[in-house]
């Protein structure tokens, strides 16, 4: 097992990553300073699968565990979803100290992520990351939300959690599609931070892709060591963490313009990323040889990498004009300058974009 600390101070936590360590949370939930009393959030695929592990695990450790259900899919990140979880721990007697364990993906983490920051003004919370998607991405680094139907992930907080337990065992039971999507934020990491990454991932991505134990943990393990140094320097996206969203401006407009049903996350930034890469080479900011690796290596891992036919390119803007990430009126885009080197750029207009977009 290896421990990586995120370094906040007063918020600073550990990532415990490695295989059959999911028993164990119990154990490592002891050291901290929590309460008894435990509201698991799950959906039902995973809690058929880990839940009575977890629970078995947590009650054993002489915690009282309460385990609350939601949908599989984006569609269920709402506020509806959390209203719901908010009634359960009103009515089970959830207090301050009582942590909120995330047991599931991306979108269980984020919901639960949210409810845990926003209930009682904040009470503990575990995420505990099933899919590769979350190990390496969304369970690390604070960001929480629910979605909206106008956008993704508008409604949301910064908040910590108090640890973070990736076992790679679980992604043996993770569907094929899932891998590849998650593989996305993978990618991102060697685009944004580290060449030689990427260009291990380019050498094992047939590994990765046919579920490698080896090769799994070792991409868990830099892409967290990644994330962990620039939530370190930049805890509430002030200036360098924006280098995180390579790929997400566009691919969140993928998914809010498509339902969040066409597109899992990762594959919206699969798409996301070969379009800045396009749009930077355009700009004459990327060589086309690096364009050429980035869009080869999305498409080896079995991720798409073309805007939707059917999407108008107003929309589209539109779309853009509302992210997060527009401050005063300006769009900001995550732009490569080389593999290993991102630009975070607030000079692009709806025209540049507009033109860009029409030679798709």
């Amino acid at each position: 097992m290896e421990i990586i600390k995120v370094d906040l101070g007063a918020r600073s936590y550990n990532i415990y990553i490695g295989s059959d360590i999911l028993q164990d949370l119990g154990r490592y939930l002891k050291e901290l300073p929590v309460g008894k009393k435990v509201l698991v959030i799950t959906n039902p695929n995973v809690r058929h699968l880990y839940g009575k592990i977890v629970k078995e695990c947590l009650s054993g450790a002489g915690y009282n565990v309460l385990v609350g259900e939601m949908g599989d899919g984006e569609e269920y990140k709402t506020m509806v979803t959390a209203e719901r979880f908010y009634d359960l721990a009103y009515e089970s007697g959830i207090d301050r100290l009582s942590p909120v364990v995330a047991l599931g993906g991306g979108v269980v983490g984020d919901t639960a992520g949210y409810v845990a920051a926003t209930y009682l003004r904040g009470v503990p919370l575990i995420q505990v990351p099933t899919t590769l998607l979350a190990q390496v991405d969304s369970s690390v680094g604070g960001k929480v939300a629910v979605n909206h139907p106008r956008g993704k992930n508008i409604i949301g907080v910064f908040y910590q959690p108090h640890l973070v337990l990736a076992d790679i065992n679980v992604l043996k039971t993770l569907p094929p599609r899932e891998l590849r999507s998650g593989l996305a934020e993978v990618i991102k990491y060697g685009v944004i931070w580290n060449e030689e990454f990427f260009f291990w991932l380019e050498e094992n991505i047939e590994p990765l892709l046919a579920g490698e134990a080896g090769s799994l943990v070792h991409v868990v393990r830099e892409s967290c060591r990644i994330k962990a140094k620039v939530v370190e320097a930049d805890e509430t996206e002030s200036g360098l963490r924006a280098i995180l969203n390579y790929g997400h401006t566009v691919g969140h407009a993928v998914e809010a313009l498509t339902g969040y049903k066409k597109y899992t996350h990762g594959e919206a930034v699969g798409i996301g990323m070969v379009v800045a890469a396009r749009l930077a080479w355009s700009l004459d900011l990327l060589g086309f040889s690096e364009l050429s690796r980035i869009e080869a290596l999305v498409r080896r891992a079995g991720l798409p990498h073309k805007l939707p036919e059917n999407l108008l390119l107003e929309d589209l803007v539109e779309s853009f004009l509302h992210d997060k990430k527009v401050t005063g009126g300006n769009l900001t885009f995550v732009l490569p300058e080389r593999i290993g080197k991102v630009d975070i750029r607030k000079d692009l207009t709806r025209k540049i974009l507009i033109d860009f977009l029409n030679l798709r």
